[in-house]
Parts: C-alpha cells; sequence; structure tokens
C-alpha cells in the first residue's frame, strides 16, 4: 500500500513540474508589436447620395502598436496617396480610438512619406473624452486632432499621410486596442488620394474592426496534451495496482 501511493504521488509531481516547465516556455499570446489595416470604408459621395468605397478589403493605410518606456507607441500610416483631413464625418478629428481615465497622449508628430511636416498651431491628442462620433463606425473616447481646426479641414487639405505619438498609462498592446461597441477599433478621416481607386478626392471615414482571435499559443497545447497523456498513464497504472492487490 505504502508503495502504491508513494508511486502515484511521484507521478503527481512529475505532471506538475512538466506543466510548469512548458508554461514557463510558452510563447505570449500578445507580441510586443502588432499591426492592423484600415480596411472598412465610410467615405460617402455626395453626387451619387451614397457609399464610395474600392473593393472589400482595400487597405488604406496601417496602425501599428508597439511597446515601449512608459506606454504604446502609434504609427498611423496612410496608402496609396491618402492624406489625413478634418471633416464632420469623421468627428472633425485626424485620428480615433478608445482609450480612458489614467492615459495621455504625449509625443505627436506628423510626417509626409516619412518627412516631419510642421502644421500651424501644432497637434493636440486627448484621451477620456465624452464619446465623439465618426460617421458608420461609432464612438470613441481619444483622438489627435489639428490644434488649430483650420489647418487640417477640408479647405486646407492638410499635406500628412502618417501620424505618430505614444499612449502613456498603459502597459500592453491590449490595454490600447479597446472596441467600441461597433466592434470598431482605430478611425482615420481621409482625403483619398490619387492612387486610392474608388475615392479619389473623396473624404471620410476608414476604420480598423476587431480582428481575428489569436489561438492559443502551441506551447500551450503542448501543456494539455503532455498532462493528458500522463494522467491517462497513472490512471492505467492505478487500475493495474488495484486488480494486483485484489488477486
Amino acid at each position: 500500500m505504502f508503495r502504491r501511493r508513494f508511486g502515484s504521488a511521484w507521478i503527481v509531481l512529475a505532471l506538475a513540474i512538466v506543466g510548469v516547465a512548458l508554461i514557463s516556455t510558452a510563447t505570449p499570446a500578445q507580441a510586443d508589436t502588432q499591426s492592423f489595416n484600415f480596411t472598412s470604408c465610410h467615405i460617402s459621395n455626395a453626387t451619387n447620395d451614397g457609399l464610395a468605397c474600392p473593393p472589400a478589403g482595400t487597405s488604406f493605410g496601417t496602425v501599428t502598436l508597439t511597446t515601449v518606456a512608459g506606454g504604446v507607441k502609434f504609427d498611423v500610416v496612410l496608402l496609396n496617396g491618402n492624406r489625413f483631413v478634418e471633416t464632420g464625418a469623421g468627428g472633425n478629428e485626424l485620428f480615433l480610438f478608445n482609450a480612458g481615465s489614467g492615459t495621455s497622449i504625449t509625443g505627436i508628430t506628423a510626417t509626409l512619406d516619412g518627412n516631419t511636416v510642421s502644421i500651424t498651431g501644432g497637434l493636440s491628442g486627448f484621451t477620456n473624452l465624452s464619446p465623439v462620433h465618426a460617421d458608420g463606425t461609432g464612438d470613441f473616447t481619444a483622438s489627435v486632432e489639428c490644434t488649430t481646426a483650420s489647418s487640417c479641414n477640408g479647405g486646407s487639405t492638410p499635406n500628412i499621410n502618417d501620424l505618430h505619438f505614444t499612449l502613456t498609462g498603459v502597459t500592453t498592446l491590449a490595454q490600447a486596442e479597446t472596441a467600441n461597441t461597433l466592434g470598431n477599433l482605430f478611425v482615420a478621416d481621409i482625403l483619398c488620394g490619387a492612387n486610392q481607386v474608388g475615392c479619389v478626392g473623396l473624404t471620410g471615414p476608414v476604420d480598423v474592426s476587431t480582428p481575428a482571435v489569436v489561438p492559443e499559443p502551441t506551447s500551450l497545447l503542448m501543456v494539455g496534451t503532455v498532462l493528458v497523456g500522463l494522467g491517462v498513464a497513472w490512471r492505467r497504472r492505478r487500475s493495474q495496482s488495484e486488480r494486483a492487490l485484489a488477486v
């Protein structure tokens, strides 16, 4: 009886050791850098009284998040000659997302094809706002805008295709990826460029919708498989021992 209990205890201990070892080497579900594409279009053609969008899946640009000391860095880059603009359809903001109390936006810069652009009046960032609405995309609580609205409205057509800033008060990418009630993460208000098929010269919001759920890391699947296998082996050995004692 002592030997049977002693052996069972060792099997349980082995299960625990293997589980801890595999979990400790598992790849994190959330990487330090993650990119998203603006593929959801809400650009309106007033002449035709309807949407004027490229084929589904077309990318207007990207949002790349990177964890840095003190927060998460945002790099918002438009493609195909598209430019940022502020219109009523986009909530009169260049860029919208969600960020609550305890966060702030710092170090905002605007660039054109990687070259720094000077905006009259500068740029401002806000978090924990009363919800700001953008047509077709829902409400958001954080924004980047031109401090002087006339520097970036539809009449001024600002020459900006990249925005860069840091969201402080967060430590993980997930904290900077909060979807609104419609499942949208980020919105850019844009003026479609000459290379953006389907909406050249038109303005309106484009957004990033909630990405698909990231599957569990392979290492965690290995943990489950190993533990199940060891558990089956332990039950088989216990059953054999019990039959031997009953003889």
